[in-house]
């Protein structure tokens, strides 16, 4: 998968969601994702929000593991 992929499934399943410092090494994705849907969530509710927009890649092995960073706009400073 392409950076530009993965953006597009995160931000189309999460409302105004922006993702960046997005990499892979290998099947291992990292990346950072900041959006308004995040407020008031605790950390483990942002992370099932990514995992969601990313379960169908996660299922058929295309993705093996996500590091994260869910951050409100406020959290990310801006």
């Amino acid at each position: 998968m392409q950076p530009d992929q993965i953006k597009a499934l995160i931000e189309g399943q999460i409302p105004g969601s922006q993702v960046t410092d997005v990499s892979f090494e290998g099947s291992h994705l990292h990346l950072t994702v900041v959006s308004e849907a995040f407020g008031g969530l605790s950390r483990l509710k942002k992370q099932q929000l990514v995992y969601g927009a990313l379960s169908d890649k996660i299922a058929d092995g295309t993705l093996h593991a996500v590091q994260m960073k869910t951050l409100t706009p406020e959290e990310a400073g801006q």
